[in-house]
C-alpha cells in the first residue's frame, strides 16, 4: 500500500506561534498561566499542554490571579475588556490572521457598511469579531441565508480564516443581487488555501483519504469535507487509534492529509500504524 501525506499537513504559522508562546509564557512566569478556552482546537494538544501546567479556563470567574494567554482564535472584545479591567497580565496568542479580520470588521463598520461575516456564527473565531455578540456584525453560514438577507445599501464582506474559497465565491456571488455597493475582503488564510488544493489534488490520485485533527476543529473538518466532496472515501480522525484495519482492504493509495491544529507526533503514530498494517 502506498502512503501520500500530504507536505502541508500539520501546524501552521499560527497555531507554533500560540504555542511557542504559551510554553514561554510557563517557563517565565511564577504564578498559573491560564488560557481562555482551548489555545488550539486539538484535545491531544490541550492536554498535552494541561500536563505541562497550561490551565484552560472557560471563564473569567475561574481566575483569580496568574497570566491569561488569549488563545489563537481570538476572544470576543468585551470578554477582552472585561481582562484588562482585572489588572491580570495578558499574552496575546491570537493568530495574526484573526486579528487582520477584526480589524478589517472595526474598520467597515467605521466607514458605515453593514457588515458581514461568512463563517460558523458559534466558532470563537467568528464570536471574537467586533459586533458579533450584539448582534450587529451579521453572520452568514450558507446560501440559503445570503439569500434571505434584506437589501442594504453598502455591505462589507470578510470571511472566517478557515472557509473554502468555493463556499466563500459562491455566497459573495449571491450578495452582490443584496445590494447597491459590496466590498469584499477576501481572509481566508493562505496556508489554510494551500491545505485544503494539496489535499484535494491528493484525493484525486488514492483510494482513500485520512484526514487528522481534532472533532472540533473547523479547518480540519473544512479539509475533511473538500476530500470527501472529490469523490474519494475519506475518514476524519484524531488518532492513529481510530484506524479500523477493514478500511484498508483493497486499498492501494491512501492519502493523509492533517488539521492546522494537528501535532506532528499524530501524525507520526498515524503513519506508523499504517506502515505497520500494510506490511
Amino acid at each position: 500500500m502506498e502512503i501520500i501525506l500530504s507536505k502541508e499537513a500539520g501546524f501552521c504559522f499560527g497555531v507554533k506561534r500560540a504555542l511557542k508562546l504559551t510554553l514561554k509564557t510557563l517557563a517565565n512566569e511564577k504564578g498559573h498561566v491560564y488560557t481562555m478556552g482551548p489555545l488550539i482546537h486539538n484535545p491531544q494538544a490541550v492536554e498535552d499542554l494541561k500536563n505541562k501546567g497550561v490551565l484552560v479556563a472557560e471563564s473569567l470567574d475561574e481566575i483569580k490571579s496568574g497570566v491569561v494567554v488569549l488563545r489563537s482564535h481570538g476572544v470576543p472584545p468585551k470578554l477582552y475588556q472585561q481582562i484588562l479591567d482585572t489588572g491580570l497580565k495578558i499574552v496575546d496568542a491570537v493568530c495574526p490572521n484573526v486579528k487582520l479580520v477584526q480589524k478589517l470588521v472595526a474598520q467597515l463598520k467605521q466607514n458605515g457598511y453593514t457588515v458581514v461575516v461568512v463563517g460558523e456564527k458559534n466558532h470563537p473565531e467568528v464570536m471574537s469579531v467586533p459586533g458579533i455578540v450584539e448582534g450587529e456584525t451579521l453572520v452568514i453560514e450558507n446560501i440559503e441565508q445570503a439569500a434571505g438577507l434584506p437589501w442594504v445599501k453598502r455591505l462589507g464582506v470578510v470571511a472566517q480564516t478557515t472557509q473554502t474559497c468555493e463556499h466563500f465565491r459562491k455566497i459573495i456571488s449571491v450578495l452582490l443581487h443584496r445590494t447597491f455597493e459590496l466590498r469584499t475582503y477576501h481572509t481566508i488564510c493562505e496556508a489554510a488555501e494551500k491545505r485544503q488544493q494539496n489535499s484535494l489534488d491528493i484525493a484525486k490520485q488514492v483510494n482513500m483519504m485520512l484526514v487528522i485533527g481534532g472533532k472540533n476543529s473547523a479547518n480540519t473538518s473544512r479539509l475533511a469535507q473538500v476530500c470527501a466532496m472529490s469523490g474519494c472515501t475519506t475518514h476524519h480522525i484524531e488518532t492513529a487509534a481510530e484506524i479500523q484495519s477493514e478500511w484498508l482492504k483493497g486499498i492501494e493509495k491512501i492519502g493523509i492529509t492533517a488539521g492546522a491544529s494537528t501535532p506532528p507526533w499524530i501524525i507520526d503514530e498515524v503513519m506508523d500504524k499504517l506502515t505497520a498494517i500494510s506490511l
